[in-house]
């Protein structure tokens, strides 16, 4: 009995339970004064408890739909529409996780060079990386709408200007994980290596880059994340006819709160699995590199 208290997956399920419990408080709380409203105006004073509760979670635009009416929505555009319409999450889900892949891969790239840039330049590291930290300073929601438009005024537009955005959100934690990685070698070996004549070439391929792929990949989990986020975000001051963020935004506009949610959830489903194949591909590198499973 102990072991199973102790288990990963009875606090994963301990934790879920909390969030659905307090989940189904909160709707009774902010959909209870719409309820009282339709009892009233029918001239029902005498509402049985259970029709009562059946009533409130069954509501057609709840300000917050409940955990079931949420799974329903997710199976039913997911499962039931079909994938090649804009009914389906599935469609809205390929075009968000398009401009979020090649937002991560231009952000995971630029990362890595300025990070190797500020390593092995002092001038860049002392010019460069107050800029970088400066530049997330920036509100994503204040930029996005001048990176379409500017973007679109020079004919780029679609997959080019979301990505673009995924790229600034992404970029930095991957700066900043991997300028630590290249430094996490101790001094002991940089050293040895010296005493061996490596060149600046061999420390990195051989000392560097093997030391900082632990910061690597933890920082691309981060960034990937981050990167979706921008996708997102880049899809709502352009209008699109695809993507999650434009489902978020027809769901604000026609007050469909349960669509909005189920966007939500894919959106969360979406980076859940991208960090699980992040870490996959993790494993399979330590295994490559000889590291203990």
């Amino acid at each position: 009995m102990k072991s199973i208290l102790e288990s990963r997956t009875f606090a994963i399920g301990t934790v879920v339970l909390a969030i659905i419990v307090i989940w189904y408080g909160f709707a009774i709380v902010l959909n209870l004064p719409w309820q009282q409203s339709v009892y009233a105006r029918a001239d029902l004073t005498d509402v049985p408890l259970f029709q009562w509760l059946a009533d409130l979670y069954s509501q057609q635009r709840p300000v917050l739909p409940a955990p079931h009416q949420v799974a329903v929505e997710f199976y039913t555009s997911v499962f039931q529409a079909n994938p090649t319409t804009p009914r389906s999450l599935i469609f809205h889900a390929w075009i968000t996780l398009s401009a979020t892949g090649l937002g991560f891969l231009f952000g995971t790239l630029l990362g890595i060079l300025l990070a190797v840039s500020i390593v092995h330049n002092r001038a860049m590291d002392r010019s460069l990386m107050p800029w970088v930290i400066a530049s997330q300073t920036i509100p994503i929601l204040a930029i996005a709408p001048m990176i379409v438009v500017v973007l679109n005024s020079v004919g780029l537009t679609g997959l080019i200007p979301k990505a673009l955005i995924s790229t600034y959100l992404s970029f930095f934690p991957v700066v900043v994980g991997m300028v630590k990685g290249f430094r996490s070698p101790e001094a002991l070996h940089l050293d040895l290596l010296r005493t061996y004549h490596a060149s600046t070439s061999q420390v990195f391929w051989k000392l560097r880059w093997p030391a900082s792929l632990p910061f690597l990949f933890a920082s691309m989990k981060v960034g990937v994340a981050a990167s979706l986020v921008g996708a997102i975000v880049g899809e709502l001051p352009t209008g699109a006819a695809g993507g999650l963020g434009s489902r978020l935004l027809a769901g604000s506009y026609y007050g469909q709160t349960t669509q909005i949610w189920a966007a939500l959830l894919m959106a969360a489903t979406l980076s859940a699995g991208l960090i699980v194949a992040i870490n996959a591909i993790q494993t399979l590198t330590s295994k490559a590199m000889g590291a203990p499973a």
